[in-house]
């Protein structure tokens, strides 16, 4: 498994909702892909944050940098081939990463089996 695939695991284990991947690789530079997905509040979008965390510290993957912790609305998690972003349901309809990167290929996430 990938560690975005991982990032992406971790997020639903914590009940996050729309998790969805983006292959920000074909059409930019900028990194491989996004994770993205949402929490119901800003409590569980950091519970969903410190799953990755923890999940991806277990196979030996840090973020070069988080932000966005403390306030929980959008928490940004940066692992340099791949990039988490946790929203609330009102940020992400404000940001709307899909529609911005709508040319990246898109895979919606489910439970592993």
């Amino acid at each position: 498994m990938q560690d975005w695939e991982t990032a992406a695991q971790a997020a639903l284990d914590k009940k996050a909702e729309d998790v969805i991947l983006l292959d920000i690789g074909k059409v930019s530079s900028l990194t491989g892909h996004f994770v993205v997905a949402t929490g119901t509040s800003t409590r569980q979008t950091q519970a969903i944050a410190e799953g990755i965390r923890d999940d991806l510290r277990d196979r030996g993957v840090r973020p070069m940098g988080v932000e966005g912790m403390n306030q929980g609305e959008w928490i940004l998690m940066d692992y340099g081939d791949f990039l988490v972003h946790i929203f609330t349901p009102e940020k992400r309809g404000f940001y709307d990463l899909e529609r911005l990167w709508s040319n990246a290929p898109r895979t919606a996430v489910s439970k592993a089996a």
